[in-house]
């Protein structure tokens, strides 16, 4: 799975981030984080001061792969609304939910303002991005001048996370798809 190069603290780090995302905090223990990284317990503490520091170390990593993924899809298209709807149609794998957004139904993270952090400040930044590209779209005539740009935001960044729990929920990506087709929609008809 890990080459021989990948040093032992990337590999705790990249089978947390999987396992973050296939279990949950709650559900990932050190020692399957060191069984899937082909790591001991005396490597694990010795990069990390235990399952919470190294949590959000991997936490922070998917949190920045998300970022790059959305800010890379939001800039393409020739219009804001082509922008918002790139962001929606990206490839995505909504049977297994949100990287990030999963973090956020684990009570152990949101208990804790540590592990809390990178979900919190992703979806802040997610928000404002897509805030920034309603508000350009209803500054170019493109949106009705009726829509404020951050409550638009977030429901767009609703639509998404929402429809992960919807597709998850149904075991089909029907739902995830029917969602985002709603919400492409509702851009549409919010033209002047």
């Amino acid at each position: 799975m890990y080459t021989a190069r990948m040093d032992t603290a990337e590999r705790l780090i990249t089978s947390t981030q999987e396992l973050l995302w296939e279990r949950g905090y709650v559900g990932t223990s050190p020692k399957a984080i060191q069984e899937r990284a082909g790591a001991g317990q005396g490597s694990m503490y010795h990069h990390f001061r235990g399952k919470a520091d190294l949590a959000v170390t991997a936490m922070d990593r998917s949190a920045a792969e998300l970022r790059a993924q959305a800010d890379a899809v939001l800039t393409e298209g020739a219009t804001p609304v082509a922008r918002i709807g790139a962001y929606l149609t990206r490839e995505r794998e909504p049977l297994r939910g949100c990287r990030v957004g999963r973090m956020a139904m684990d009570p152990d993270v949101i208990d804790s303002d540590e592990l809390r952090r990178p979900v919190e400040e992703t979806f802040v930044w997610l928000r404002e991005r897509l805030a920034g590209i309603v508000a350009d779209g209803v500054a170019a005539g493109e949106l009705a001048p009726e829509l404020d740009p951050s409550d638009t935001a977030a429901a767009i960044a609703a639509v998404v996370q929402g429809g992960y729990v919807l597709a998850r929920a149904a075991g089909s990506r029907e739902p995830f798809d029917r969602a985002v087709r709603g919400a492409l929609a509702l851009l549409t008809a919010a033209r002047p």
